[in-house]
């Protein structure tokens, strides 16, 4: 019973039928925008545009997150810390760069397809992650650790048994937020060739055809509300854990 009141399994419902009754939906689409020729996206299938949109999202998560943490490790251990506002220096610029900007210098270099679109999706990404790495690290009681340094820890073992346990939830919520954002900003990867779920934004801002705009940007959003409760769920599990 609980498992049937679930929000999260019915937003997954919702979107799975989505994927599978947005290709058969040119009745609705037709009575709503008469003037449209073709209010149904059709050139590829919903299905492919977000595995695509996802894998696209995947790697350049991955990427951000080692990048992210390893760095906000990096930092805030003895040999590192002069390093500290570089680092966040980096991140930062990194992030105020446009995502359209960034494809626009990555394409001639790299040329067209989902290349430029990972680039531009982890300079995007790893500010939130160090952040939240950064915050986690800081968090953990100065009691802990030299509770777990009394009892014969090496740094390593410090940090793997004790500070980042402590640190996950805190460094969950940057993961978060990166992810969330690569969703949405994902969809300007179109723009270069890149099969994403923002295909169909992209051809129908450029056509006029708000029905293809529409279809798109609602299984962007419904994916990025998904992903975010069920990062929420995870969240309260490590909340629970880490007391």
């Amino acid at each position: 019973m609980k498992l049937i009141r679930d929000p999260l399994l019915w937003l997954m419902v919702l979107f799975i039928a989505l994927l599978v009754g947005l290709p058969h939906s040119e009745g609705l689409f037709s009575a709503l925008f008469p003037q449209l020729p073709r209010p149904v996206y059709q050139q590829e299938s919903f299905l492919a545009l977000t595995l695509a949109h996802f894998w696209l999202v995947g790697v350049s998560s991955l990427v951000a997150i080692v990048l992210g943490v390893g760095a906000g490790i990096l930092v805030t251990r003895p040999a590192g810390r002069e390093f500290r506002s570089l680092v966040e220096t980096i991140a930062a610029i990194g992030q105020t760069f446009p995502p359209v900007a960034v494809l626009a210098i990555a394409v001639p270099v790299m040329g067209f397809g989902q290349q430029p679109a990972i680039i531009a999706l982890i300079l995007y990404g790893v500010l939130p992650i160090l952040q939240g790495t950064l915050a986690g690290l800081a968090a953990v009681p100065a009691g802990v650790t030299s509770v777990a340094e009394g009892m014969g820890m090496n740094r390593w073992q410090r940090l793997i048994k004790v500070e980042l346990p402590l640190a996950a939830p805190v460094i969950l919520a940057g993961v978060r937020t990166s992810i969330i954002i690569n969703i949405g900003t994902a969809a300007i990867a179109s723009t270069v060739g890149a099969s994403t779920l923002g295909t169909p934004i992209i051809i129908g801002l450029s056509g006029f055809n708000t029905a293809y705009i529409i279809q798109g940007a609602i299984l962007v959003a419904l994916a990025a509300v998904i992903v975010d409760r069920g990062f929420e769920r995870l969240g309260r599990y490590l909340n629970r854990h880490a007391q």
